[in-house]
């Protein structure tokens, strides 16, 4: 495996920083919505309540969910800045290109994931 030419950096910085931006706008909206929503909210039967209260705690999941992955996305930002974009944090070994197209965040090369998984998978027996 070879390090990611100058073209490939400016590739996946583009890529995260399309996604960075669709996120934010995404979590701007939900905010909003949720905001007017509770403005708007009378619910005498309880089990109107109820589904409300499951949808909105179903949102903040998902919320949370996009938290991480804005903070994971602005740490590889980081690293395609600093020189370090595409090596594994493990090994040092460059990430395979097609490994980074599927998901530009990760930080372990596919060897180190899957060693990485297997143990989590023994220490849960």
């Amino acid at each position: 495996m070879m390090k990611l030419k100058k073209e490939d950096l400016d590739y996946f910085q583009g890529l995260l920083q399309k996604q960075l931006d669709e996120l934010v706008k995404g979590a701007g909206r939900t905010v909003d919505e949720m905001t007017l929503s509770e403005g708007n909210a009378a619910f005498p039967d309880p089990t109107d309540r109820a589904s409300m209260e499951s949808g909105r705690n179903f949102e903040l999941r998902i919320r949370d969910r996009e938290r991480k992955l804005i903070n994971k996305i602005k740490k590889a930002l980081e690293k395609v800045e600093d020189g370090t974009f595409g090596f594994c944090e493990v090994c040092g070994e460059p990430i395979d290109f097609k490994r980074l197209e599927a998901r530009p965040v990760t930080t372990h090369c596919i060897e180190c994931k899957t060693s990485e998984e297997e143990e989590e998978k023994i220490r849960k027996l």
